[in-house]
């Protein structure tokens, strides 16, 4: 725990509002934060360095409830090194998404009855930077109404001036080191976005089509093979069939008629295919399918390209100029009227690959495109885990990670896009390739262009940690925050992000990986833990709940949810609740105020407090302790609820009912127990700040006069423990506790008086009558007092008269028939299980079903029958 004495000026106490508004506080609030630049990072601090890069959003976006989830983790892991005196930098940022920033513009065009070939490639780029300075502070916006405590006068966007500069340098070094290369192969191909996207951009469904089987070939030549894609045939240059398939080894080398063509193939020979799939036999299309492309390079086949770009027919012929699906419908046409198809199966279930932009079903296609041999990149990435260079968290998730950077394909990082960073290489009129780096001349005079294509948006994202301090050139942030101490990140872009972050930073920075640690985090559900969707229909816009219930009530919600690497449900109703707890902690503090607590001068000695202050002292440095250790594992839902328990169960649920004896019987120990109650209060903000910053802000300032919670010293656990003053406690809460259930059993209402005996005497809590009195409505004996229940609980006897308060004979029948019925419950239950035949029919849901109905009748029937033994007899 700190020392408020020495840190903080004496608190003046300003009267807080009846009520918590949220709206009042929260955006003045973030303002005067970001004013006084307690987000702000100094590269010539001495303070140990914490760095965190935001993922950086793209700028197409507005906050959903994925971002606001994880910039909530990365602001409870920042604001709490900031306390402890770290130099904290959270990186902003934006990315400039060139796809989906690309189709957004193009859809405004379009509004206009443009495309972007109209503009031409300048002018249609300057559009696009239009359009970013109107649109791309949504994102910006919202974080501040989140709270986000990042630097803002370091932010950056991947297409800025620095940025760009680093993409060319490194592409410029990865090239001269023969580690990006361009080659025609297959890539995904988006007709839609008309450019190629990589293996993880594409999305794959299952989808209803059509298998189709057909006859190549004549009389005895002929074989039959299947394709969901018929329209491919036109580009076929081979059948392949394993070279072990006896009923095909007189084929093998022979030339077969294709259908519909005037054209022969061979028939090859290739341990690719699986005899016992279908037929044994497969067309080989090498320019419009991967593996096909493979055995066609082993075999030295022909590539035919059949499709143009926009997924269009162009092989000469009747079908020439009909589109991919079209052509699909008129090609099984026509071979059907040959006689050529010898089997049809629709609907066919099967995986189809999506862009994951637009939805559109990719093509495979032969391409001239960029590429980086990731081989030695992945190699190193993968290294820097298995050395424990770098940590993933929660270990489990290691195993994705190695089956990903173990066995990458090459990377295809051309994009054939105008938005973006364009590949700095350029062609001259003799078939000259230069590339160029920044301080490079770029070659001039006739004939000479630069590449079309622009990188991959994944090539910049990739160099984040380090581009966005200054890189390549070695500055003093460079120096101080590379590499970051974390990455916090969902388990869904540990491929895509991720691992390129990796094969760069180690490849740039000499062998130093980009951050120590990768904290994984889940998905945001809703409550039933589907996923969010505009087509589900329960997408939720984050600002709507922060409007309703506050910023604050959002972050613990989502706080709470966030098990390591587990997908995290949300719903309104839990919002609400910590609504409720902000309000709470509110009220609360607000008592305190009200009754003199205070943060001015030194926590008293142990032997002038009561065991109550003690107790909440002893119970208060666990939780710092416990809190600790918590966040060094990333476990942001169990520090959370740690905390709520600790703040509204203890703290406010008993330590501030308790104090109210005491604040009103006044003297020294009142005065011993303001300041306790002053010191927990300033702590259990502490504590909370990280996860609900704007409520804590407002109450700590208040309470303690200090400058700004943002900057407070984080507490620590001063290792005072008193487990006989927490024994001691929790007896007393066993009274109260187990009287409370009585009287909720027998029907009084919570502030009903009733008269009754205690008998505390060798009891550890035998000074504690007071309170336990005003916390259970419970009035002296009186003369005419007569004890018609008696309670043993602790080691203590609590007698109650309820005579004059409830109606003994009509409680009883009452209880008898509810006690009657569980006893029914529990006969049926145990003839049930105990019938061998219905254990042997039943399924193991019904029986367990019945088992749990069987420990819930005993259990009733012991509490009803406790309850008629307290009742007098009527």
């Amino acid at each position: 725990m700190t020392d408020n004495a020495q840190q903080q000026p004496s608190a003046p106490h300003t009267e807080l509002p009846t009520q918590y508004a949220p709206a009042d506080v929260e955006g003045p609030l973030y303002e005067r934060w970001v004013e006084r630049g307690y987000f702000e990072a100094d590269a010539k601090s001495d303070k140990p360095a914490y760095t965190v890069v935001i993922p950086p959003p793209n700028v197409t976006g507005s906050l959903h409830l994925g971002h606001a989830f994880e910039h909530t983790l990365i602001d409870a892991l920042t604001r709490r090194k900031r306390m402890q005196g770290f130099e904290t930098l959270w990186q902003p940022g934006m990315d400039h998404a060139g796809i989906a920033t690309q189709n957004v513009v193009e859809r405004e065009l379009g509004k206009e009855g443009k495309s972007r070939h109209d503009l031409g490639r300048e002018a249609f780029v300057e559009r696009v930077w239009q359009w970013k300075g109107e649109s791309g502070g949504q994102i910006s916006g919202q974080m501040r109404r989140l709270g986000d405590g990042v630097a803002w006068s370091r932010e950056r966007f991947t297409m800025d001036e620095g940025l760009s500069q680093a993409v060319q340098t490194i592409f410029k070094r990865l090239y001269d080191d023969e580690l990006i290369y361009r080659a025609e192969r297959i890539i995904n191909w988006c007709p839609r976005c008309l450019t190629a996207i990589s293996d993880i951009e594409v999305e794959y469904q299952d989808d209803d089509g059509e298998l189709v089987s057909m006859k190549y070939g004549e009389g005895d030549d002929t074989i039959v093979v299947a394709t969901t894609r018929a329209e491919t045939m036109l580009g076929d240059t081979a059948v392949a069939v394993h070279p072990d398939d006896e009923r095909y080894k007189h084929l093998v080398g022979k030339e077969i008629r294709l259908p519909l063509t005037d054209r022969s193939i061979p028939v090859v020979a290739d341990t690719h295919v699986d005899p016992e799939f279908g037929t044994g036999a497969v067309k080989v299309t090498p320019a419009h399918d991967p593996n096909d492309f493979e055995i066609g390079q082993r075999h030295d086949l022909p590539s035919l390209t059949v499709m143009d770009e926009h997924a269009v027919i162009t092989a000469h012929g009747p079908f020439q100029g009909l589109d991919r699906l079209e052509a699909r419908s008129a090609i099984v046409a026509a071979l059907r009227a040959e006689g050529r198809i010898v089997a049809e199966k629709r609907p066919y279930v099967h995986s189809v690959g999506h862009c994951s932009r637009c939805k559109t079903t990719i093509e495979p296609r032969l391409s001239m495109q960029w590429w980086v041999k990731v081989g030695p990149l992945a190699k190193a990435a993968g290294d820097a885990v298995r050395d424990g260079r770098v940590k993933i968290h929660p270990q489990e998730m290691e195993k994705r990670y190695f089956d990903w950077v173990d066995n990458l394909h090459d990377w295809c990082i051309s994009r054939q896009l105008w938005w973006g960073h364009r590949i700095p290489v350029w062609y001259g009129p003799n078939g000259e390739v230069v590339c160029v780096g920044p301080d490079d001349e770029v070659p001039t005079g006739e004939g000479w262009h630069q590449d079309t294509d622009v990188l991959d948006t994944w090539f910049s994202s990739g160099l984040w940690p380090f581009s966005t301090l200054g890189w390549p050139e070695q500055t003093e942030s460079l120096a101080k925050f590379y590499p970051n101490s974390v990455l916090v990140t969902g388990y869904d872009i540990l491929f895509f992000w991720v691992a390129r972050m990796m094969m760069f930073g180690l490849y740039a920075m000499d062998g130093t990986p980009p951050f120590h640690t990768i904290a994984l985090h889940g998905m945001v559900r809703d409550q039933f833990g589907k996923k969010m969707s505009k087509s589900f229909g329960n997408a939720v816009n984050p600002l709507d709940w922060m409007d309703k219930y506050g910023s604050d009530a959002l972050r613990f919600t989502l706080a709470r949810g966030a098990n390591p690497g587990v997908d995290v449900p949300i719903g309104e109703d839990w919002v609400q609740g910590s609504r409720n707890f902000a309000n709470k902690i509110w009220n609360a503090t607000r008592f305190a105020l009200m009754n003199g607590a205070t943060v001015d001068g030194p926590l008293p000695e142990p032997s002038a407090m009561s065991a109550t202050d003690r107790w909440i002292l002893s119970r208060l440095n666990s939780v710092v302790a416990e809190v600790d250790a918590l966040y060094e594992d990333f476990q942001f839902a169990k520090l959370s609820d740690a905390l709520f328990h600790f703040a509204w169960d203890e703290v406010f649920d008993w330590y501030v009912e308790l104090s109210k004896t005491t604040f009103q019987a006044g003297g020294p120990a009142a005065e011993v127990s303001k300041r306790v109650l002053g010191e927990v209060l300033d702590v259990t903000l502490k504590l909370l700040h990280p996860v609900v910053p704007f409520v804590t802000e407002t109450l700590w300032t208040t309470l303690t006069g200090g400058e700004s919670i943002v900057v407070a010293d984080w507490p620590s656990d001063s290792g005072f423990r008193d487990a006989a003053a927490e024994r001691e406690i929790e007896s007393l809460q066993a009274v109260v506790t187990e009287v409370r259930r009585f009287r909720a059993d027998q029907g009084l209402q919570p502030g009903q008086r009733v008269p009754a005996r205690l008998e505390l005497d060798g009891t550890p809590f035998a000074a504690h009558e007071a309170a336990i009195r005003q916390l259970l409505r419970l009035q002296p004996e009186g003369e005419a007092f007569s004890a018609t229940a008696t309670l043993p609980v602790a080691g203590a006897t609590v007698a109650l008269d309820l005579s004059g308060t409830i109606d003994v004979a009509a409680e009883r029948k009452r209880l008898a028939k509810d006690l009657a019925a569980a006893e029914k419950e529990k006969a049926q239950a145990t003839a049930k299980l105990g019938n061998e035949a219905f254990l042997a029919k039943a399924p193991d849901n019904v029986v367990d079903k019945i088992r749990g109905r069987l420990t819930k009748a005993d259990e009733d029937i012991t509490r009803i029958q406790a309850q008629l033994g307290r009742l007098p007899e009527a």
